[in-house]
């Protein structure tokens, strides 16, 4: 016998809902299981989210500062160096970057930037290159191809 597969006796268990404030003798009756006087023991009294007693909420109490654009991409920097690790003439998409362990989450696109060098021909398909980006990988005769 097992702890995971103990399960209640057929019929012990009822699963339709608790009927409150039935009488004393239901054992929830009177104040149906809700305590004398105070907010929660009100009809409709309902604490919103964050609400402290009326004390003032932490949400109020700590400082706001600067300014986040909801509108903005995360865009995920890559430089020609790095694409130096593929075999020549292969193509390099964003899913072979993932793969190879060079981005870990492509979030809303990926940029190839133009630091180091480049010595293998490849074909590069990302969201965005910079201009040495594209410069370094055509001159090794790659293409940069914007997806």
């Amino acid at each position: 016998m097992n702890l995971n597969n103990l399960h209640p006796a057929a019929g012990s268990k009822h699963s339709d809902s608790f009927r409150v404030g039935r009488g004393h003798g239901s054992g929830n009756g009177k104040t149906a299981g809700r305590g004398q006087k105070g907010q929660k023991s009100r009809s409709g009294g309902k604490i919103r989210v964050g609400f402290e007693g009326g004390q003032m909420p932490l949400y109020r109490r700590l400082p706001k500062r600067g300014f986040t654009c909801i509108n903005s991409k995360k865009i995920v920097g890559i430089n020609v160096s790095e694409l130096d690790r593929f075999e020549a003439d292969s193509v390099v998409t964003i899913e072979t970057l993932v793969e190879a362990g060079l981005v870990k989450n492509a979030f809303d696109g990926v940029k190839i930037l133009g630091n180091g060098e480049i010595e293998k021909k490849l074909t590069v398909q990302a969201n965005a290159f910079s201009q040495g980006a594209i410069a370094k990988i055509e001159a090794a005769g790659g293409k940069a191809e914007v997806i």
